[in-house]
């Protein structure tokens, strides 16, 4: 008995299979971005710029005096008339902060790959990365200050403890995620160790070190400040937590705001740019970085 042939069905309207194929569509680009990307930029430019309205008008309408609370069109002729001034300490508080965030990639994953190396490092020396981890930074950094007797060198430590721990701990996650039919292949084929660490180890751990190097910009940042506010040094080679000090001692609350706006904005900057590195190095192998379909 043979079985009933079922035909495929053939093209609507006449045409060929050619025709009747699905036909993709790319999505449509507005300034070099795709649209669906706009919302994402649009959404909170307009929350920011009716907040600021809103703000303005608030301070308009009831008469609050600047030195209480100024509005954002006077700490915007604040920032532009105080640039000179602000900018010069802006730069050193982002050179403390830099340098610090650089120490704790450096020191960071140095230590990570020691640890996993070997686990009596670890469970000797973690322990005590914890502790400078929970220990308030503004509890110890007038010792910091004392002991270390250049200023500068107190604000890099106290900014490098704030950073050191989340790129720490993210990299030694990382690093103990590695696949571990990986690694057993590895060792079937007779790798040593630090080849192990080399060629799987390591680019399984760098989603991780690249989320922990986004907390930590943003945390030397802090850091920096909060060192500059506890240490409280004056003159031509101060950060911007000692401008704010300065204004707030002499009622130029404008000032404070402008100063404040400068380290909100450079926060933001570090983070947009962790987060840039992140997505270059994984945007081409990482589900992370991948764009999905909805």
């Amino acid at each position: 008995m043979s079985m009933p042939s079922i035909d495929a069905p053939a093209p609507a309207h006449g045409g060929t299979d050619a025709e009747a194929r699905p036909v993709f569509v790319t999505e449509q680009r507005i300034l070099g971005l795709p649209a669906s990307a706009w919302p994402r930029i649009l959404a909170p430019i307009a929350i920011g710029v009716f907040s600021l309205a809103l703000w303005e008008f608030a301070v308009r309408w009831n008469g609050i005096p600047s030195y209480i609370l100024p509005g954002p069109l006077l700490i915007g002729q604040t920032l532009v008339a105080d640039w000179a001034t602000l900018s010069g300490s802006l730069w050193i508080t982002l050179k403390i902060t830099f340098m610090a965030l650089a120490a704790a990639v450096i020191v960071g994953v140095t230590l990570a790959v020691l640890f996993t190396q070997s686990k009596w490092l670890e469970m000797s020396l973690l322990p005590y990365a914890v502790i400078l981890q929970v220990t308030p930074i503004v509890a110890i950094a007038p010792l910091i200050i004392i002991w270390a007797g250049d200023i500068n060198l107190a604000l890099l430590i106290c900014a490098w403890i704030v950073a050191f721990f989340p790129i720490l701990s993210n990299t030694i996650l990382g690093l103990n995620s590695a696949d571990h039919n990986l690694v057993n292949l590895f060792q079937l084929y007779g790798a040593t160790r630090w080849q192990t660490m080399r060629y799987l180890k390591l680019p399984a751990a760098l989603p991780y070190f690249l989320a922990g190097l986004k907390i930590s910009g943003g945390l030397a940042l802090i850091g920096a400040v909060v060192a500059e506010f506890v240490a409280g040094t004056g003159g031509n080679a101060s950060g911007l937590a000692y401008r704010i000090l300065e204004a707030g001692y002499q009622l130029k609350i404008p000032r404070v705001f402008a100063a404040l706006l400068m380290i909100s904005l450079s926060g933001i900057a570090i983070f947009l740019c962790t987060s840039w590195i992140s997505h270059m190095l994984l945007r081409r192998w990482h589900e992370s970085a991948l764009k999905r379909e909805n």
